[in-house]
């Protein structure tokens, strides 16, 4: 698997050069070009009010910045070189550079905040390496130059509690951080930190406003198959739809034994004759010299791939005429084994900007919260680059910084906003996005949406939290939340939910608070994706809603920071693994219990608290509990670490004899 990626990150590399040696020929389009991002997502609507990013102070914690690129000029306020240790953190990558283009450049390429400052923080030399601990400096220290928002385009594949805790820290000074989601999809649970964490906003990649483009659909006798077009492929007119025939490995020989005209040719990748090299060009030329409409190329081990027609091995003058496509090997066989003589396949190649990016890292990464929260344009992007160049740049590395430009933008109208508030706009404001078969893609591939500035920048409400988590089940049917909603006037509200089979809502607006309940209406066992509109002179917001069935249930008695919890099951279970969180601090207490035993776990700062019952390592039941009161102090170790008294005493008395034994040792020598 860790290769596969490998290989779809050089296919992107080569994506962009070859868009750059194609756009790229005429450096007066490169003023237009620059902008297909911006627009795309809506900029000008805040720019036409005056809104550009003005008086807003931007950290960037990257790899640096090209110091004289005329783009750039007069943007750079402050920053850091944590790699080398000085004032000056020069980009000798292009990572940073190419970040901070698309944030705040004001040249020949204009940025989504134009007018905005930038804090440079250099914490790697090539991107790839990324010492957590210069993150955390680069966070402390933009804390210290007073930023208004942090963009981190850099992170780690794992976990990293110090990070999270740096960016905890940023947001309680009430700075904004834009995180990228990271390029390891399209396989799920690939989040890490900062990312992963729940205060900062974590942004994957869609495509971009480019002919480049481009999604395939792929369908035979009703049964749809997952289909890529390969780089050099060309958008259709109109689908093609004409009868599959086996094509064995596309070379000529192979051709010859059968009628090929106007079919859509199913090819295996490689060839049979070890060492021979049949490229994917060749394929495609040799189809398209026997009339066939289309070639679907499947892999020739499992998985997918991500062909290309255009490389540096094609003859001179190639140009691919029809369109070529890639298939995992799992479908190619199934496909190769149900074609019969008058087998007929559907296929279409079409231009869609907000497809989520195969590359952009999914969730989830916790039961308790959603990531990512958005996605922005991330591939195809032209920005700046070292040398006083451009670069046309793929990845959700430039994703997030069209969320840390829009940011910016709604900053610059209403400083007064708290991260909260500003990623509850960004999101609640933002486009739902579609696959290739328009469904809608989940939210642990797109969070609410595509970033929309237009939306954002006139949003009149403040909805929060942005998205919600129902668990129901059949011991617990009924599961009532509150949004806050912040803004609203003489106007209505216009609310409604979208249908659930596994469950009806209702809801009650008092003033601000909007109370919903959910009330199980199917015993189906999973996790179920709805939404509730808000629709408030004439801007649609809208709130993922997860509602998520479980055979297991915790009941939980709350008093004064004492929790006794109970889990039940409609299956017998003998023991239960007992996980409560502190939201904000991230600190866990554990119990364990069995049946007709509760946990009794006491806590020691009012805030929100995740809790989880693993039941018999088999299944899970979760629940979120607020406590907003503390009446007892943690009076010894005891207390704070949920252990009865004796065995602590017991343990204190051995940790002081060893001490004493230590220093007795210590002294014979």
């Amino acid at each position: 698997m860790h290769y596969q990626k490998i290989f779809f990150l050089v296919i992107l590399i080569f994506m962009s050069a070859f868009l750059i040696s194609n756009q790229l020929e005429n450096t007066e389009n490169i003023s237009i070009l620059v902008n297909n991002s911006g627009p795309f997502i809506g900029t000008s609507i805040p720019y036409q009010s005056g809104f550009d990013g003005s008086g807003i102070v931007v950290s960037i914690i990257d790899t640096g910045i090209d110091l004289n690129h005329p783009d750039l000029e007069g943007k750079i306020i402050g920053g850091y070189d944590f790699v080398d240790n000085d004032e000056m953190p020069e980009d000798t990558n292009g990572h940073g550079t190419q970040v901070a283009g698309i944030i705040a450049a004001n040249g020949n390429l204009k940025g989504i905040a134009p007018n905005s400052k930038i804090l440079m923080y250099k914490v790697s030399e090539d991107g790839e390496s990324v010492p957590s601990h210069l993150i955390i400096k680069a966070i402390e220290k933009s804390i210290e130059d007073g930023a208004d928002i942090i963009n981190i385009s850099l992170g780690i594949n794992q976990t990293n509690t110090k990070i999270d805790q740096a960016v905890n820290k940023a947001v309680k000074n009430n700075i904004f951080v834009v995180t990228a989601a990271g390029n390891f999809g399209p396989e799920l649970n690939t989040i890490g930190s900062p990312g992963i964490n729940p205060n900062a906003i974590t942004v994957g990649a869609t495509f971009n406003n480019v002919t480049n483009s481009l999604v395939s659909t792929f369908e035979i006798e009703g049964k749809t198959f997952n289909v890529f077009p390969m780089v050099g492929t060309q958008s259709l007119a109109e689908p093609i739809t004409s009868q599959i025939i086996f094509g064995k490995y596309g070379r000529v020989h192979d051709l010859l034994e059968n009628n090929f005209e106007g079919s859509i040719l199913l090819i295996e990748r490689g060839s049979d004759i070890e060492n021979e090299i049949v490229y994917f060009s060749d394929k495609e030329k040799n189809a398209a010299d026997v009339g066939a409409k289309a070639i679907v190329v499947y892999n020739n081990k499992p998985g997918i791939f991500f062909g290309e027609l255009i490389h540096e091995y094609v003859d001179e003058g190639y140009n691919p005429t029809i369109p070529a496509l890639s298939l995992s090997r799992e479908d190619g066989l199934l496909i190769k084994e149900i074609l019969q003589s008058d087998t007929k396949g559907i296929l279409d190649v079409f231009y869609h900007p907000d497809f989520v990016a195969y590359f952009s890292s999914r969730g989830p990464v916790s039961p308790f919260y959603i990531k990512p929260d958005l996605v922005a344009p991330g591939a195809f992007i032209n920005t700046t680059d070292i040398n006083g160049n451009y670069k046309i740049s793929s990845g959700t590395s430039f994703a997030a910084p069209h969320v840390a430009g829009t940011a910016a933008l709604i900053l610059q109208k209403n400083p007064q906003l708290s991260p909260q508030e500003l990623k509850s706009i960004l999101m609640t404001t933002s486009e739902i996005v579609y696959d290739q078969f328009d469904d809608r893609f989940p939210i642990e591939v797109s969070g609410n949406g595509r970033i929309d500035a237009s939306k954002a920048i006139n949003a009149e409400l403040i909805i929060m939290p942005p998205n919600l988590i129902f668990d129901l089940s059949p011991a617990n049917q009924i599961q009532t939340k509150n949004l806050k909603i912040k803004g609203i006037g003489d106007e209505s509200l216009s609310i409604r939910f979208e249908e659930s089979h596994v469950a009806d809502f209702d809801y009650n607006l008092d003033n601000e608070n909007l109370v919903i309940n959910a009330k199980l209406t199917e015993q189906s066992l999973g996790e179920f994706e709805s939404r509730i509109f808000v629709n408030h002179n004439e801007i649609d917001y809208h709130m993922p809603i997860i509602v998520r069935v479980s055979e297991g249930a915790i009941t939980i008695n709350e008093d004064g920071g004492k929790l006794s919890i109970d889990v039940s099951s409609p299956s017998s279970w003998s023991y239960a693994k007992i996980s409560i969180i502190n939201k904000e601090t991230g600190k866990t207490f554990t119990d364990s219990i069995v049946p007709g035993k509760n946990s009794e776990l006491t806590v020691y700062q009012p805030g929100e608290y995740w809790i989880e019952a693993e039941i018999d390592r088999t299944l899970s039941a979760y629940a979120t509990i607020q406590v907003e009161k503390i009446e007892h102090s943690e009076k010894n170790l005891a207390n704070m670490l949920n252990l009865p008294e004796k065995p602590i005493l017991i343990i204190s008395a051995i940790m002081i004899v060893t001490a004493i034994v230590g220093l007795l040792v210590r002294r014979r020598y």
